[in-house]
């Protein structure tokens, strides 16, 4: 991207300030992973215990800090996330006693929009400490209730919502 992502302005403001509106709509507490330097003026900020090591050492890393069981974890390049949507994965979660609550549109797993129990920490320190850094396959080795694409459409839900700002062009074509 040539700069970093949560700073970028998606309607008038940085991606980092709508992702923390989201998320603050649903959860009593918000905390960011990521450099303290950096995101200090937004908030609670949770240094990596792996850096470098992308994004499951970020879910490690708040799972590690947090204090509840259920842990909402959510990228902050995804523009169209709902408080609705977030709402009704906690809501699933809750009903369950799966360690992941993840949703799975036709491109796959999305890994960095759903809920982990703190249980999930363990299992990712042990694949960061083995060097297997990709969160997907970690779901083979918990309990997992999965979100399929047809239950989110049901709930009102649609693939879109998933969309990641990875390129200035997804930016460029991005609607706020």
């Amino acid at each position: 991207m040539g700069a970093d992502k949560a700073f970028l302005e998606f309607g008038g403001r940085t991606l980092l300030d709508r992702a923390i509106e989201v998320v603050s709509e649903v959860c009593d507490g918000v905390a960011i992973v990521g450099d303290p330097a950096k995101f200090a003026s937004h908030g609670a900020v949770v240094p990596d215990l792996y850096p470098g090591c992308g994004p499951l050492a970020g879910i490690h890393a708040a799972l590690r800090h947090s204090l509840a069981d259920l842990n909402l974890v959510m990228a902050v390049d995804m523009p169209y996330v709902s408080p609705e949507l977030l709402g009704f994965l906690f809501k699933t979660a809750a009903e369950t006693s799966a360690i992941v609550v993840v949703p799975r549109t036709a491109r796959g797993f999305q890994p960095l929009c759903a809920v982990y129990r703190r249980a999930f920490a363990t299992p990712a320190e042990a694949a960061l400490k083995a060097g297997k850094y990709k969160i997907d396959p970690l779901f083979a080795r918990v309990a997992v209730r999965i979100a399929e694409e047809a239950e989110l459409a049901r709930a009102g839900f649609s693939e879109s919502m998933f969309f990641n700002v990875n390129t200035p062009d997804d930016l460029r074509t991005a609607k706020p």
